[in-house]
């Protein structure tokens, strides 16, 4: 289970489980991906919930 973040600064893919994890950064200077992490830590019921929604469990 995975999320991308995309921007106009680039792209980073953030792996969910086992634990959140950065797999891939394009682009985001290092303040921005901690920021981007948070925003996935805050939102991390509402990501996964529409993932499972949307790719079933």
């Amino acid at each position: 289970m995975h999320v991308h973040v995309i921007s106009g600064s680039g792209e980073a893919k953030f792996w969910l489980e086992p634990e959140i994890e950065l797999a891939k950064n394009i682009g985001h200077a290092r303040k921005q991906l901690r920021q981007i992490e948070q925003l996935v830590e805050d939102h991390y019921d509402e990501i996964v919930g529409a993932w499972k929604q949307y790719f079933g469990n």
